[in-house]
């Protein structure tokens, strides 16, 4: 089982960061002493989290899930024409993923991980011709087999027209795929990086959203460009698919919108 990809402390450090809210400023509008803080930040969970949830616009139940270890999204069961490839890149876990019709066996891969050959090794045992590459943004651990991804495969490589990526081409938002009986949209979800793109994949018997770093089991990327214009994308773009989509994130376990609007505590609340 893939574990959740921040803890309570991590949530918390997103939000306060993307806020702007110091220590002591969250301290009274929590109503709670400047060692409460310290504990929590330490990773000392308790209760009294739950009265800083709100100032951080969490919500205090997900999170207090999240903290006791209460939650996890459930497996996804298996679905043909849909895999995860979890690769080390410096000591941290990152995805990648194919998506393939079943019926022409024509795929696509969505970024590459740190290492591509279990994916080219899954590719070449399901018979598959791997003929996108679609990348959710360009950060290194996303990117970092681009290169032999794209020789063994010879597909066309894309990537948002906000982040260029040397040989690959630019798309923005409404841009269209066909794969086989599948159709691929993009939808841009930016705040974690400049362009964050999530391709939403209809024509299985599930859909599914690669969301990159927008959103995790639990939690969301951090917002490194724009905090508050990560939170509405998220909200608007991925959380309003159908709650029986398949969310496959950068980072974690795969989860469901379904699951994530229950138990995500950026989010539990607002949907």
């Amino acid at each position: 089982m893939i574990p959740l990809e921040d803890n309570a402390t991590d949530i918390m450090g997103k939000a306060q960061r993307g806020l702007g809210i110091s220590d002591s400023e969250l301290a009274k509008k929590a109503g709670v002493n400047a060692q409460t803080i310290r504990k929590l930040r330490d990773g000392d969970f308790d209760e009294s989290a739950l009265e800083v949830a709100p100032v951080l616009g969490l919500d205090g139940r997900a999170l207090g899930e999240i903290a006791r270890g209460e939650w996890h999204p459930k497996k996804i069961e298996s679905l043909e024409g849909l895999a995860q490839f979890t690769t080390d890149y410096n000591g941290m876990a990152v995805n990648a993923y194919l998506v393939w019709d079943p019926a022409t066996r024509v795929a696509a891969a969505f970024d590459t991980g740190a290492d591509c050959k279990e994916m080219l090794r899954a590719a070449n045992r399901h018979k598959l011709d791997v003929q996108l590459i679609l990348l959710t943004h360009a950060h290194p651990d996303h990117v970092a087999d681009l290169p032999a991804l794209r020789e063994e495969t010879g597909a066309d490589v894309f990537t948002p027209a906000r982040e260029p990526v040397p040989g690959a081409e630019p798309i923005d938002e409404g841009k269209k795929f066909r794969l086989g009986n599948l159709q691929i949209d993009t939808r841009l979800t930016w705040g974690h990086s400049p362009g964050g793109m999530t391709y939403v994949v209809t024509g299985l018997p599930r859909p599914i959203a690669v969301v990159g770093d927008s959103l995790f089991a639990g939690s969301m990327g951090g917002g490194n460009v724009s905090y508050r214009d990560a939170l509405q994308n998220n909200l608007e773009k991925i959380l309003t698919l159908p709650d029986e989509t398949i969310i496959c994130p950068g980072h974690g376990p795969m989860t469901t919108v379904g699951e994530e609007k229950q138990h995500n505590p950026f989010f539990s609340g607002r949907v």
